[in-house]
């Protein structure tokens, strides 16, 4: 019996061994590997007739999300037109936001024919980076080099300000609907220049978009600050010879 029983209780000394790294690793990984996620373009949902804005990067307001999408749904109505935004956080190995926008806008419409009156506004939200795609039938109003102007000095004038997205999300859109209207082209807002004096301060908007990493980072070190050290003492204490006789 007593053969038996230090068989038994060497037996669970070994799992015990196995389980509390494994416990470990799981715990780090569940907790860490999420922020890393990245977006690609078949995670991106299928078009509907109300689809304006996809906010993957979490970086416009609702206020301006519905302003915007109202202002793109009477575009539609009154010239055939259409423009569609996307923002994304983190983009899948290798792609660039021009990669993306081109699966995208080839997933969303499929054939020449649905592509021709279409515009996609891609965003990356980590390097701001964007990229405008457009339809045959809308490069005679929307150039190249006012679709360049668009994301180089519409967008990124905000952005450069402190990313200012919704700023300069409307500013943008505003620009768009009116180039698309037929209208002449109002050009970039004017980019003043400002030197700061104060010290530097995170905006609301980054604390907001990083809040949710930094409570990941604290609570896997406070897990992992409590649970190593008791599962390595606990592995040490097992493994110590008996001192009984």
């Amino acid at each position: 019996m007593e053969q038996l029983l230090k068989q038994l209780f060497s037996s669970q000394k070994y799992i015990i061994r196995l389980i509390l790294p494994l416990m470990v690793i799981l715990m780090a990984t569940s907790l860490f590997s999420a922020p890393a996620l990245a977006t690609g373009v078949y995670q991106i949902p299928n078009l509907t007739a109300d689809t304006w804005i996809v906010d993957e990067g979490e970086v416009i307001s609702r206020l301006n999300e519905g302003q915007i999408s109202g202002t793109f749904k009477d575009l539609a109505k009154e010239t055939g037109k259409e423009v569609r935004i996307v923002t994304i956080h983190r983009l899948d190995y290798g792609q660039t936001p021009e990669s993306f926008a081109k699966g995208l806008f080839t997933k969303w419409f499929p054939t020449p024919e649905e592509q021709a009156n279409q515009s996609l506004f891609v965003i990356d939200t980590v390097t701001n980076g964007a990229t405008i795609i457009s339809g045959d039938q809308v490069k005679s109003l929307l150039t190249d080099s006012i679709a360049n102007s668009v994301t180089e000095e519409t967008l990124g004038a905000a952005l450069r300000n402190g990313n200012k997205y919704n700023q300069g999300l409307l500013d943008a859109s505003d620009r768009l609907v009116t180039v698309l209207s037929g209208k002449p082209d109002p050009g970039p807002p004017e980019e003043k220049e400002t030197i700061q004096v104060e010290g530097t301060f995170t905006k609301a908007e980054d604390t907001d978009k990083n809040k949710g990493n930094a409570t990941a980072w604290v609570v896997g070190l406070l897990i992992a600050a409590t649970v190593i050290p008791m599962a390595t003492y606990y592995i040490y204490q097992i493994n110590q010879p008996s001192n009984q006789g």
